[in-house]
Order: C-alpha cells, then sequence, then structure tokens
C-alpha cells in the first residue's frame, strides 16, 4: 500500500470589521499611547474594555484610562514564535494585569528567556514605532516598573475600522481514499467509491459511506463530464481573487456519482449558467498537474441538451 499524501497548507485571509463605539475608543486611545479600560455595574475596570456589561448586559460606556505598567498574573514560554506573532524570537504570552484594572489583558512579554519572566513580575508597555489602531499598536510588553517613554500623539480621526490578518498554517496528512484520489488527479483521473450497502458513488471518497457506516472499498473510475446541480453568481470581489467577477461557482454532479463538488463554471456568460446544464472538465496542461484537483481549471458547458429535472433532483 503506498504512503498516504501529506503535504503543508496556508490558509489566510485579511478580515476587516467595523468597530463601534466602545472598541473605536480603545483603538484609538491605543494609537496616541493610552490604554483604556470600561468600568461595569459592578464597579470592576475591563481591559480591554467589553462592549456589554457581563452582569446586566447593559451597553457600557464609563471609560477609564489604566496604567501603562502592570503585573504578570500567569505566562506560558513560545519556544518558536509563528509567522505573525508579535516577536520573531522567543517570548512569553502572559495574562497582564494593568494598574487601574481588574481584568487581565493576554499580550506578548520579551522576556529573553524562561528565566526571565515569573508570576507577579512587573512589565510596562513596549509601544510599536509605527502606530494605527489595534491591540498591536502595543508592540509587546517588557520587564520593568519605570513607566515607558510616551509616544508622540497623532490628533488623527478616531479609528472606526480595523484590518486583522488570519493566517492558519498546517501540515495535512490525507487518508489512504483521499490519498489514491489525489494520486488519480496526478493521471488525469477521476478515482471514486461506491458503498456496498447503498450503492452509492462518493467524490471525494470517505473511506466509509455516511448513510450506511460501512467501508466504502470498491473505487470506481469516472467520467470528467456531469451536471450543474446548483450554482451562485460571484459579483463581490475579494482579495486574492483571480478572476474578475462575474463567475460562476456550482456544484457539479459527475456522471455516475452520488455527490456534487464545488467548482467554476465558465466558458459563457454567468447568466447563462442553469441548473441542468450539461458540463466537461477543462484541465490544465499536463505539465502543471500536481495531487490537486486544481488540475482541472474549470468547467465548460458541452453544448448538449439539459438534464431532466427529476434525475438529479434529489442530489440537490
Amino acid at each position: 500500500m503506498s504512503e498516504p499524501l501529506s503535504a503543508p497548507l496556508d490558509i489566510g485571509f485579511d478580515y476587516t470589521r467595523s468597530l463601534g463605539p466602545v472598541l473605536s475608543r480603545f483603538a484609538t486611545e491605543l494609537r496616541e499611547g493610552r490604554i483604556i479600560g470600561v468600568r461595569g455595574s459592578d464597579g470592576r475596570v475591563h481591559v480591554p474594555p467589553l462592549e456589554y456589561d457581563p452582569e446586566t448586559a447593559s451597553p457600557l460606556d464609563d471609560f477609564v484610562e489604566v496604567g501603562t505598567r502592570g503585573t504578570v498574573l500567569s505566562w506560558t514560554w513560545m519556544p518558536e514564535p509563528l509567522e505573525g506573532q508579535p516577536l520573531a524570537h522567543p517570548f512569553a504570552w502572559a495574562l497582564i494585569r494593568l494598574d487601574g484594572a481588574d481584568t487581565p489583558l493576554l499580550h506578548a512579554v520579551d522576556a529573553g528567556s524562561p528565566g526571565g519572566i515569573d508570576t507577579g513580575m512587573r512589565v510596562r508597555v513596549r509601544w510599536a514605532a509605527e502606530r494605527g489602531g489595534g491591540i498591536r499598536d502595543i508592540a509587546c510588553f517588557e520587564p520593568g516598573d519605570t513607566p515607558p517613554d510616551p509616544p508622540e500623539t497623532t490628533g488623527q480621526d478616531p479609528v472606526t475600522m480595523l484590518t486583522s490578518p488570519i493566517r492558519l498554517s498546517y501540515q495535512h496528512s490525507a487518508s489512504p481514499e483521499e490519498s489514491r484520489y489525489l494520486r488519480g488527479l496526478a493521471e488525469g483521473r477521476m478515482l471514486a467509491q461506491r458503498c456496498p450497502a447503498c450503492e452509492k458513488v462518493y467524490i471525494p471518497p470517505r473511506g466509509a459511506c455516511p448513510t450506511d457506516g460501512v467501508p466504502t472499498e470498491e473505487e470506481v473510475e469516472l467520467a470528467d463530464t456531469g451536471i450543474v446541480t446548483t450554482f451562485c453568481i460571484v459579483n463581490v470581489p475579494f482579495l486574492g481573487q483571480r478572476i474578475k467577477p462575474p463567475y460562476v461557482a456550482a456544484y457539479v454532479l459527475l456522471d455516475g456519482a452520488d455527490i456534487a463538488f464545488l467548482h467554476l463554471v465558465l466558458g459563457c456568460e454567468a447568466d447563462e449558467v442553469r441548473m441542468g446544464m450539461r458540463v466537461k472538465a477543462s484541465w490544465k496542461p499536463r505539465e502543471q498537474w500536481a495531487h490537486t484537483l486544481e488540475n482541472i481549471d474549470h468547467f465548460e458547458p458541452t453544448g448538449q441538451p439539459d438534464a431532466p429535472f427529476d434525475s438529479y433532483a434529489h442530489h440537490l
């Protein structure tokens, strides 16, 4: 039996959100070199500020400026920082209760080594050289109990929007069934598996039938033709988009399969795509093939008559 395939996967996007009055005030004050919290109905000062009271659920607006120094309540060491974290060298993640606050703030402490930090240690803010609003305006904390030098204020408009890069990197190991499917794609083949009980054909293969719970060991090679079951016309641009809108993302049910998968439908105007349309795979040049469904650049119309609705209604 061949070894299962394994490869690093990276998922990322930039998340942009409006802040609202509470977090807008927090981000704006950070940009100006100040840290604020908000006082709840029980008198506790929450940092970062909460939008609603945890006891009464009422909106909170009693802002309180807190100190730029604080005390480490607990910590853990980060020996191998990940891309995008506050520091590129080993550091500590710590819960820090700032002077004047009642709840701790999670941030990085540049302690040098695990021996350089301890519970109860006093730390102070190290401001970022460039500040634009958001928690990263605090570059990190560092050991010390003397006040940090206050950064220059900007006097700019309040921060109302914030863009945060979201990244996830991990090593994905495919199952034996998925590995055979991916190796088939590298050869230009569409490999599925059939359930011995209900005889449904699954692509990509699952290893077991989700309906009957039995192994799907029989391998089935399918044609690269099928029908559009449902679809969506994409009109909104987004970061990393490789096709100019409008275009169609559709669920394609391959001939002989019992489950559709999502892919692009090109080769015609977006408003010409319809349920039941017959399509075929448009493969990339063979020298660009790898162990991925992206070997198929898109699906395109065959020009054949549409499939009757009853023939795919139970696959929607």
